[in-house]
């Protein structure tokens, strides 16, 4: 074999190598890291998420749920930046570690394991990895690893910082030494007030040392200035020889607890005294559960690593008894500002519930627990019964900026969170839960719809004056989909008084009826009393046929498709619209076209170096949890055709998209089932 030839192999084989990283069903993995054109990836366990950066040691972001301040953007509540507790200084033989003296940097997420890896070398002197992981099993608790083996004699300091980020404000950092005849630990604490004082956001940390105990090294404190402080140790290595040792940090706020200081203490110290071991052994026990819920594609590796990085997401995002619920960019960051939307309870809700019922209990539970203020919220417009915000934080009060038109206009949310309330019953079959929670939320949300229509004869209680899903369609009369979202509102509110054998107001019936769903003079289904054909947003009345059942007759859904995906354009539209297109055609026996859209849905949307999913094609706000919810749908209730029925989850005729072989859902609904097509 003569050089070019064997440098034509290594060309091919190095395309194997990476071919076959790309397609790893649990594994994505870079060495392309480019600062300029990186976009992170998010470790979560549904309460604290951690952004990954191209730095050595560093947490881009720390983002704990449900915390939120007035600070900054729009006048209205905001996700806050939390202590950064894993962010470290290393040097070696008294270098910092950065810059061009770097080498050779690989990162890795592991999905399955909920785990974030890099590794590369330090010159010549040492290959270091660090893995970091948000506990599943420890909701305010995160765990580090890191690992020296040395290429020469060394000597490390590794330095643990805490820094207050700029917005939070009376920060106050504290040192202890905790001696027990068994155990020396190391507490690195801190605390501020939130920019208002409305909160106390507190975080500590220790390490975790291999030696056993009175032979690790000393640690020693330094106080920097008032936003940073660190605890540091030396260790000298030998060539050849490898050091572990870890990081455990909690990070709590006063949203989560009464005594949020000595709580992110105590909850350290619990990890530090469980030990490396444990903590990972019930971290990946607790991912182990949620992963008998999965979705395995035969014949197509790609779909397959994107579709599991899609319910990773999902699943890092959401806790079970959390009673709360994720905005669109769920813990990847501040994007949306940590409000919730019609993008929980639609798009990223149903997936859920299929694969886990207990996760979307807590975003049920999030809107039930904020009932009395969507009431509050629906007097203060003139109307009866509760009307959702738009954008919801903490409290449940519209927290849309002022600018925005869909705050006091975009009113289907209260029909699409009734709609979630119904669908949890049906698949579950818990009418306790209906009685108690379920049965408020409709009725009250019917009451709404029943006193929004304005009456004006048989056939045209008329809704106007909305912002449509298609939210290009502002203050339109007769949205197609807000009109048949509010019928399936009250049809739904009057089929769970019968089941509880309590009253139902005979309006919501007489109501229902007299909504109007308009047409164009083709006979397609018109989005609006205005609609022209001019470009949409989304496939706003594409949704009466998925997931509102409005319109069931195939040509009618035919036409319907026809026409309005031809009304997209290329750029500026959400992953959603593509996807409810490909979920549609699958259940039509279109495969050609279903994997058209499927890839349309978010190939075009993927940002490197992990293929995270940005709102739109050429968008920079990753991760759109909003957008991998619909996607899953296509998968979920499209290509396997799973459907919520009122005899629970049922499988009805779709068919795969072109060039998949087989797709197998495991571990849905209540009972767990298996479901196959192929």
């Amino acid at each position: 074999m003569n050089s070019i030839q064997k440098l034509s192999l290594i060309v091919v084989l190095m395309g194997v190598t990476l071919l076959a990283n790309a397609q790893h069903p649990w594994k994505i993995r870079t060495d392309n890291i480019n600062p300029a054109s990186y976009y992170g990836v998010t470790v979560a366990n549904g309460m604290i998420g951690l952004v990954s950066s191209p730095e050595p040691f560093k947490v881009k972001d720390v983002v704990l749920a449900g915390a939120y301040d007035l600070y900054g953007r729009g006048r209205v509540s905001n996700f806050l930046r939390s202590f950064n507790l894993l962010n470290m200084r290393m040097s070696i033989d008294n270098q910092n570690i950065e810059g061009a003296a770097v080498r050779h940097m690989r990162q890795e997420l592991d999905m399955q394991h909920g785990s974030f890896s890099t590794s590369f070398d330090y010159g010549d002197k040492a290959t270091i990895t660090y893995t970091y992981y948000a506990l599943r099993h420890l909701p305010f608790t995160v765990l580090m690893d890191v690992s020296i083996t040395a290429g020469k004699s060394i000597t490390i300091t590794a330095g643990s910082v805490l820094e207050a980020p700029d917005a939070l404000k009376d920060v106050q950092n504290y040192y202890n030494e905790i001696d027990r005849p068994h155990v020396l630990i190391s507490l690195l604490s801190s605390s501020a007030k939130s920019p208002t004082g409305k909160l106390q956001l507190c975080a500590s940390n220790t390490f975790l040392f291999s030696e056993p105990h009175g032979k690790e090294p000393r640690v020693v404190h330094e106080m920097w200035d008032n936003s940073m402080h660190l605890m540091k140790f030396s260790k000298t290595l030998h060539a050849g020889e490898t050091y572990r040792f870890s990081i455990a940090g909690s990070s709590i706020t006063s949203a989560h607890d009464d005594d949020p200081l000595n709580q992110a203490e105590r909850l350290t110290l619990y990890a530090r005294l469980e030990g490396r071991e444990r903590l990972l052994k019930l971290h990946n026990k607790a991912w182990e559960e949620l992963w008998k819920s999965d979705i395995r594609i035969e014949g197509a590796a790609q779909a397959q690593q994107d579709v599991h990085s899609m319910l990773y997401h999902l699943y890092s995002f959401i806790r079970e008894n959390s009673a709360l619920s994720p905005s669109p960019m769920g813990l990847s960051g501040l994007g949306y500002n940590g409000h919730v939307f019609w993008d929980t309870d639609l798009w990223m809700y149903p997936a859920l519930l299929v694969l886990h019922p207990e996760l979307a209990k807590s975003m049920i539970e999030y809107r039930y627990q904020r009932l009395e203020q969507a009431k509050r919220n629906a007097f203060a417009k003139g109307f009866k019964g509760a009307m959702y915000p738009w954008e919801s934080a903490g409290s449940g009060a519209e927290e849309t900026p002022v600018w925005a038109l869909s705050g006091p206009f975009e009113h289907h949310i209260t029909a699409d969170v009734a709609i979630a309330a119904w669908n949890y019953f049906l698949v579950t079959k818990d009418t306790a839960w209906l009685r108690e929670k379920g049965w408020p939320i409709l009725k009250h949300t019917a009451d709404f719809w029943s006193s929004r229509v304005e009456r004006d004869g048989p056939g045209h209680y008329n809704i106007n004056n909305v912002v449509a899903a298609d939210e290009w369609a502002e203050n339109v009369d007769n949205n197609a989909f807000t009109n048949a979202a509010a019928k399936a509102n009250l049809v739904f509110a009057t089929e769970a008084a019968r089941l509880l054998n309590t009253n139902a107001d005979p309006d919501w019936q007489h109501v229902a009826a007299n909504i109007p769903l308009l047409s164009l003079d083709n006979g397609v289904t018109r989005e609006h009393a205005t609609y022209k054909g001019e470009p949409i947003k989304q496939g706003d009345v594409n949704l009466l046929a998925y997931p509102l059942k409005t319109i069931t007759d195939t040509a009618q859904i035919k036409k319907d498709l026809a026409y309005y995906e031809t009304r997209v354009p290329d750029e500026g539209t959400p992953a959603m619209t593509q996807a409810v297109f490909a979920l549609l055609y699958s259940r039509l026996g279109d495969s050609r076209k279903a994997a058209h859209w499927f890839k349309e849905s978010y190939e075009p949307n993927l940002l490197p170096p992990f293929r995270v999913i940005a709102e739109t094609k050429g968008g920079t706000n990753p991760y759109f949890a909003t957008g991998a919810g619909g996607i899953l749908q296509s998968v979920l209730m499209g290509f396997a055709g799973l459907d919520i029925t009122d005899n629970g989850i049922r499988q009805i005729y779709s068919v795969l998209p072109e060039g998949w072989k087989k797709l197998t859902i495991t571990g849905a609904g209540t009972e767990k089932k298996t479901f196959e097509r192929k």
